[in-house]
């Protein structure tokens, strides 16, 4: 609800006021006025309510957006920081409406498995973010004695892979080390957060150029059965447990199934599966390359009617960036991930707008629903007492994607030449405007007791 106008009679002189006639709210979108002080919204009124403010912005049609939180980016750092680091990846996010985000243990060395690594992570992020940044633990076959460490150090919850992660230093579960890993997550009030693939179902492929023969190696079957697999250990042990990067449409039956019977089970999908389709991706073109990998058209669309209706929670960026020599022309053997961090919620309106869906549902998909997945109880809105975490958004210009303009630390990615609407005009964190130009301010959180 909007904060009763009368508020804004209290003799207070706020920090800023940003007005805009597209407000997106928790209740719908409006013309609003969002008074900050500090680094909180204080007050929310009408458009043209007055009110005294050492600056006031007003943005007209621009949208007013929260701050994204994208609670699944590899920033790789340390150890591989040639591949993408923290200056680097949060920089691109500011650029993209992104506030908060959350990053992955693994592909930086060591991989955040217990708390002497975590803190190495920390070290390398501190005064480095340009937006706020937090980090998940991992739970690999060994660390089990480490992760109530890590959970008391302020994870954000263990991420677990079913099939090989593409780096020796992080592997994969059996179904033995998942049924702990529930177990433990279970014990902690964690969420334990899964790749979902079975390896019984993948194949190896060959060097032949065509995306087809690859997506024919990582059949939708392996994210089914292996969902399944983790729903049945979620059920036996009363984890919580959230599949990333759906890509398979056919893997959201089982997990239906299990929100049926209440068990806390969500899930994410990323821009990439709702942009692109397999049968689009040009011979070669390992920029396309991830896993779960790209699926063709009509599961595309599934997803979409999924995310729609409530069978998908939220849209994340699953940034797995890499240099570009790992990027060979050879779907076998090159790197497989996407960068995509600075351009996610612009591919997401684009396609969202096409099909006719509106800015409030971008919000809730990109914003309140990774932070509330991930306990940000401050972020993602624009509420009374949320942090002042802003996007000055234009919807409607046009534009076209070139790799050498992105801040990501290589300008490697699929959407290069892609022709996108909706640009970002300003971001806000805790109420100043990010200038990747000046100090960085992020801050590096840990996960809220509540």
């Amino acid at each position: 609800m909007l904060t009763d106008p009368a508020d804004f009679a209290a003799p207070v002189v706020y920090d800023l006021v940003l007005r805009s006639r597209r407000t997106v709210l928790p209740d719908g979108e409006r013309p609003a006025a969002v008074a900050i002080a500090g680094e909180r919204i204080a007050v929310i009124g009408d458009y043209d309510e007055p009110v005294t403010a050492q600056r006031t912005e007003d943005l007209g049609d621009l949208a007013l957006l929260p701050g994204l939180v994208d609670t699944h980016v590899h920033v790789n750092e340390p150890g591989r920081t040639e591949w993408e680091g923290f200056a680097t990846a949060t920089r691109a996010a500011a650029a993209g409406g992104v506030t908060t985000l959350v990053d992955m243990p693994l592909n930086s060395l060591p991989p955040t498995v217990d708390t002497d690594a975590l803190a190495a992570k920390r070290r390398a992020a501190e005064g480095r973010t340009w937006i706020d940044v937090g980090f998940w633990g991992g739970a690999i076959p060994g660390n089990e004695a480490d992760r109530k460490g890590l959970h008391d150090a302020g994870v954000f919850g263990f991420k677990c892979f079913t099939a090989p992660s593409g780096v020796d230093e992080f592997p994969p579960l059996d179904a033995a080390g998942l049924h702990r890993a529930c177990e433990d997550a279970a014990a902690l009030g964690a969420v334990l957060i899964v790749h979902a693939e079975d390896p019984a179902h993948l194949r190896e492929t060959d060097t032949a150029p065509g995306f087809d023969r690859f997506l024919a190696t990582r059949p939708a079957a392996a994210e089914t059965s292996a969902v399944r697999a983790a729903v049945a250990a979620a059920r036996a042990t009363g984890a919580r447990v959230h599949f990333l990067h759906l890509a398979a449409a056919e893997a959201l039956g089982p997990i239906a199934e299990a929100r049926r019977e209440g068990l806390p089970i969500t899930v994410e999908t990323c821009p990439h599966y709702l942009a692109f389709a397999a049968e689009d991706v040009p011979d070669g073109a390992t920029a396309f390359k991830c896993c779960p990998p790209i699926r063709d058209g009509a599961n595309r669309e599934a997803l979409w009617a999924a995310l729609a209706d409530g069978r998908i929670d939220f849209v994340v960026s699953d940034h797995s960036p890499s240099p570009p020599h790992l990027k060979t022309g050879d779907f076998a053997t090159s790197w497989g991930g996407i960068a995509s961090l600075q351009i996610g919620l612009l591919v997401l309106w684009t396609e969202a707008r096409a099909r006719g869906l509106a800015l409030e549902r971008l919000a809730r998909w990109t914003s309140s629903g990774p932070a509330d997945f991930a306990g940000l109880h401050r972020k993602g809105r624009i509420a009374t007492g949320a942090d002042a975490d802003l996007v000055a958004f234009d919807p409607e210009r046009a534009w076209t994607v070139r790799g050498d303009d992105l801040h990501h630390r290589h300008p490697l990615t699929p959407y290069d030449g892609r022709a996108l609407t909706g640009a970002i005009a300003a971001t806000w964190l805790r109420g100043e405007r990010v200038d990747t130009e000046a100090a960085p301010r992020g801050r590096l959180l840990r996960r809220s007791p509540r």
